[in-house]
């Protein structure tokens, strides 16, 4: 699986919002390539962030 997919798939498993640094902890990433996974995800629209600093899945 590429990066994004395990964010991806990190947040649904998740069910709350997460930071980054729960993201990467979680999934065992690298934060670095968590924080370039998270943007390509934003920019496709996939995650949103209900508050500041923090992610889930777009419903």
């Amino acid at each position: 699986m590429d990066t994004k997919s395990v964010v991806l798939d990190t947040l649904k498993k998740a069910g709350e919002p997460l930071s980054a640094g729960q993201i990467a902890d979680r999934s065992g990433l690298d934060r670095k390539e968590v924080d370039k996974a998270m943007k390509a995800l934003k920019d496709e629209e996939l995650i949103v962030s209900p508050k500041r600093c923090y992610w889930e899945p777009k419903a």
